[in-house]
């Protein structure tokens, strides 16, 4: 992720304020970039980004004396110790211009992964896959917005051959930029559900900010997406498109942690259950074949992939059995997970928290979660709990069927419930979205169990 000064140039447009660097042959000498003064090193040039609570160029000071060798700043005023000073419009706009600089001159397939749920999971799934043949890179965790894909780029190996990029947005736009600065190969959309419909109002514009990804596709690329008319409406794009749903798949075994099934007459296994990890297989098995697999890489990349942290992970605490997939939730997210876990698992406790963003369709959208799961033949084998202000509409209409449900403030409510009345033959099952911080359960659980 170095640079020499003439391509910082070229790829900013920054004008030179100040330079006295006096390197006999400037071409060879190269710069890291670095935009947190807490890890610059010597001869490092910050650029100092800017955010709601943050004005990065506050600490130019502080980043010379921690040894860098200059600075990038948007206005005049800049330490005089500082032998390289480059002005520019907009830091944030230098930071993504200096990645893509970089990703056209490594130059590697790059997949571009968004949806309302199942991105990061897919991501994971795509990796995995690729992997197996080709040298990959991909977004850390859900480091998925500008700043996120400035670091995925810039610790890009160089000899990187295929780059995974993870697109969020909070509004229309968003997606647009990240397509912009990614110039992607292949684009996948998981699906257009209602996450965020508290900021962008309807699942059409939902669906319009999802299909910003094929604005910067490639030409003879392809777009991999869930078969969704919302999406069909809006992805503009004239190359290929792919369009997958899960009834293309045929499910032939389904268990705790393994999934058997046929896509176009071929036989898949995954280490993790759940029909909405078959349809999130798909786009990577489709992805995966358009970047010249074989069946074998592609089946093996399956077969090896394996949930990340709170992502339908497996964990024990106090002796008890814990599924945690509370990184995150949405209504569609958490109707399929939950219905899931019910299907497979004997003696099932649910703890379900608050979904955010979703505006003034909150009280509608957690209410048709609980009206959803009612619908399963098995809700009534389930223990549900809830914690927060607004997952208790989850279970009202299940109370009303005559489910077991217990309500609670708190996250050590829920705890303290759990150690006191849950047996531990059973499983628990975590889902919330990642503001109610579902993990001090467990950590509550195994504080209890040491004292």
């Amino acid at each position: 992720m170095m640079f020499n000064l003439e391509e910082i140039l070229v790829a900013t447009n920054a004008k030179v304020i100040k330079n006295e660097l006096n390197y006999e042959n400037s071409d060879n000498v190269r710069f890291n970039i670095s935009t947190d003064t807490r890890k610059i090193s010597g001869g490092e040039i910050y650029l100092p980004l800017k955010g709601e609570n943050f004005n990065g160029e506050d600490f130019l000071d502080k980043a010379i004396e921690n040894g860098a060798v200059g600075c990038f700043v948007t206005g005049d005023k800049y330490p005089q110790s500082a032998k390289l000073v480059l002005k520019v419009e907009n830091t944030l706009c230098a930071y993504l211009a200096i990645a893509n600089f970089r990703r056209n001159k490594i130059n590697p397939i790059t997949v571009a992964i968004t949806g309302s749920s199942g991105k990061t999971t897919t991501k994971e799934l795509v990796y995995s896959v690729m992997s197996q043949k080709f040298k990959t890179h991909k977004t850390f965790s859900n480091h998925n917005n500008e700043i996120g894909f400035c670091e995925t780029v810039m610790t890009m190996p160089d000899d990187c051959e295929v780059l995974i990029v993870e697109m969020g947005m909070r509004g229309l736009g968003e997606i647009e930029l990240l397509s912009k600065y990614s110039e992607p190969d292949f684009g996948i959309i998981t699906n257009a559900g209602s996450a965020h419909i508290g900021r962008l109002g309807s699942l059409d514009n939902i669906a319009k900010a999802k299909s910003e990804i094929v604005s910067h596709l490639k030409p003879n690329g392809a777009l991999i997406s869930q078969n969704n008319e919302r999406i069909k409406k809006f992805a503009d794009f004239d190359g290929e498109k792919i369009f997958y749903e899960l009834s293309d798949a045929e499910i032939i075994c389904q268990g705790k942690s393994y999934t058997k099934f046929i896509y176009k007459n071929r036989e898949y296994e995954l280490n993790i259950e759940g029909n909405f990890n078959v349809e999130n297989s798909i786009a990577a098995i489709e992805v995966g074949y358009k970047a010249g697999m074989n069946y074998e890489q592609v089946k093996q990349g399956l077969a090896n992939y394996k949930p990340i942290e709170k992502r339908w992970e497996v964990e024990t605490a106090g002796g008890f059995n814990f599924i945690n997939d509370s990184y995150n939730a949405n209504p569609d997210s958490m109707k399929a997970s939950v219905s899931t876990f019910i299907d497979l698992y004997d003696n099932p406790v649910v703890i379900l928290g608050d979904m955010g963003e979703l505006g003034s369709f909150t009280d509608n959208l957690h209410r048709s979660v609980g009206e959803f799961l009612g619908t399963n033949p098995k809700v009534l084998k389930a223990f549900f709990l809830t914690v927060g202000e607004y997952s208790p509409q989850i279970t009202t209409p299940l109370k009303e069927i005559g489910c077991q449900v217990q309500n609670f403030e708190t996250t050590l409510d829920v705890a303290k419930f759990v150690i006191n009345n849950i047996d531990k033959n059973s499983t628990i099952f975590l889902k919330a979205s990642r503001s109610m911080k579902f993990e001090k359960i467990i950590e509550y659980i195994k504080g209890e169990v040491r004292q």
